[in-house]
């Protein structure tokens, strides 16, 4: 039965390419690029003449019907994307799955990935992280996910364009507090590859200073409970919360900043930010109907 594989190729360095990489590329019958201009150039770069086709985010559902069509004549297939291993916030994961719904093997030849890179290289934990790709650039999406790298005890992975890093440093310093340490991994494997390392705010200041450029990486380090410093003071805490509100912080980004400011554990900031806020709504359903009280 014909094979569709799933073939990591280098993130900079040319040289990176796995022989059994190579090996794929030059037996199958057709290779699925997101980009065919770069993915000829590795393939240059081995000498090797495979036929090349476009599988970007805008071709991959109707070319779904050509490659189940050239896998059931018998032919192999590669997947690359433009750099490292295919699907990581790249198309090709509804081919992919319409390949094994038909029956087909799919088998992932391993490799280059700036995600693994960027990990290793932080300096941070990795026996437990997450990858989240692109941080939406507005909305409750962004705000969401800027939440779960804020709480998170996991280093986080992120991905970012040079026109926008410096605008997600200034993010993360907001919801997770400027001595949150981070990585910035730029240009992996190239000549000018480089990691920023430090705290939110220094690694910001950096780029303020160099311009960003390239392809970057970002890496949060998991969030660290604050130490148990004894008796809690839950007046403070919730004078502050009711202030928050007030000026019109969500619950969530109130408990942050509570949190942040009296240096004390997020999962007892959110209970009580999520009490005051609910007292400050039973008082003006309250108010709502002592007003209708005196003027019926």
């Amino acid at each position: 039965m014909a094979t569709l594989f799933l073939v990591s190729t280098p993130i900079g360095n040319l040289g990176d390419i796995t022989r059994r990489a190579a090996d794929t590329l030059e037996s199958v019958s057709r290779i699925l690029a997101e980009d065919t201009r770069r993915t000829r150039t590795l393939l240059n770069h081995l000498e090797l003449k495979t036929p090349l086709v476009s599988l970007h985010s805008h071709n991959e559902a109707s070319r779904r019907r050509k490659v189940l069509d050239w896998l059931s004549s018998g032919d192999d297939l590669a997947l690359v994307s433009d750099a490292g291993t295919p699907l990581v916030s790249d198309p090709g994961q509804r081919i992919v799955e319409a390949v094994m719904e038909a029956g087909f093997t799919v088998v992932p030849i391993p490799g280059p990935s700036a995600v693994l890179a960027a990990l290793v290289g932080s300096g941070f934990p990795g026996d437990r992280f997450s990858f989240l790709g692109f941080v939406p650039r507005k909305g409750p999406d962004r705000a969401e996910i800027l939440d779960r790298i804020s709480t998170s005890p996991d280093t986080v992975v992120l991905f970012e364009s040079p026109e926008r890093v410096t605008a997600l440093l200034d993010a993360l310093i907001e919801n997770c507090g400027p001595g949150r340490p981070v990585a910035v991994a730029r240009e992996i494997t190239k000549v000018y590859e480089e990691f920023v390392r430090g705290t939110l705010v220094q690694v910001r200041e950096h780029f303020e200073a160099h311009a960003p450029r390239g392809e970057f990486v970002v890496v949060v380090s998991g969030r660290v409970e604050p130490e148990d410093t004894g008796s809690v003071d839950e007046g403070a805490a919730r004078a502050l919360a009711q202030a928050l509100l007030k000026e019109g912080f969500s619950p969530s980004r109130a408990a942050r900043e509570v949190a942040r400011r009296l240096k004390l554990p997020r999962n007892l900031t959110y209970d009580i930010v999520q009490k005051v806020s609910e007292d400050q709504l039973d008082g003006q359903s309250e108010d709502r109907s002592d007003d209708q009280s005196e003027t019926g």
